[in-house]
């Protein structure tokens, strides 16, 4: 599926604000709201879309210390991946895994309310059978977005 201008435009805007209504977004881009809604379904369809979510505010949740955890692993074998993944996907503070190239084999991103949470953590972590861990804390963050860059 191609994306055109107006498809760009409703990812764009969904983006910022999935909250829009498919009136409003009509309203923006300068077409109908049958032939927007026709159009979010195919980007739907089409795999554009994964869901629609509401960011909250780590702080008032008492979430306020960010975490990148590199691990390293000398286990490179299925059933130790598939462990892995159950122990990460059992910690609800863990936002992030990835499996990365180079010296560090996963990364992880957590949200904690602080150092003692991280430690709960990072005992929990463990229970996985790793090699070598090692984690920074943030200290102040400049830039946060969740939106793709769509160029139109």
């Amino acid at each position: 599926m191609k994306l055109d201008f107006q498809d760009k435009s409703i990812l764009e805007r969904l983006q910022r604000n999935a909250l829009l209504s498919v009136a409003e977004i009509a309203e923006q881009i300068n077409i109908s709201k049958s032939a927007c809604w026709r159009r979010i379904q195919k980007l739907e369809q089409g795999g554009f879309i994964r869901g629609r979510v509401t960011l909250l505010n780590p702080e008032p949740l008492q979430l306020t210390l960010t975490v990148y955890i590199l691990i390293k692993t000398n286990q490179h074998n299925e059933q130790w991946a598939k462990r892995f993944t159950e122990v990460i996907g059992n910690i609800p503070q863990v936002l992030e895994a990835h499996r990365m190239s180079g010296d560090v084999d996963y990364l992880l991103k957590a949200v904690v309310p602080d150092m003692a949470g991280y430690d709960v953590l990072y005992k929990r972590l463990i229970t996985a059978d790793l090699f070598d861990v090692s984690s920074s804390f943030v200290m102040e963050t400049m830039k946060e977005t969740t939106q793709l860059p769509i160029f139109i």
